[in-house]
């Protein structure tokens, strides 16, 4: 794996993993009438980031293991 192949992967798994991990823990606001509103209370965007890109550099590292010792070939 070249290194632009290697930050394409890392870009797309990135992605998956937020969109995977951002419903965790969302509480929608109360409106002032009792009713909901769209957007959730407290959505701790930053903490997501880490842990994204925490999850994401672990499954790239798996990744990279499995192209580089041929365990599956894609040749």
């Amino acid at each position: 794996m070249n290194w632009l192949t290697g930050i394409a992967c890392y870009v797309m798994i990135w992605w998956i993993v937020i969109f995977a991990i951002l419903p965790i823990g969302v509480r929608p606001a109360e409106d002032e009438m009792g009713e909901r509103a769209g957007a959730p209370a407290h959505p701790n965007l930053r903490a997501k980031a880490i842990w994204t890109t925490f999850i994401s550099a672990v499954l790239w590292l798996i990744l990279y293991w499995i192209v580089s010792s041929d365990i599956w070939s894609f040749r």
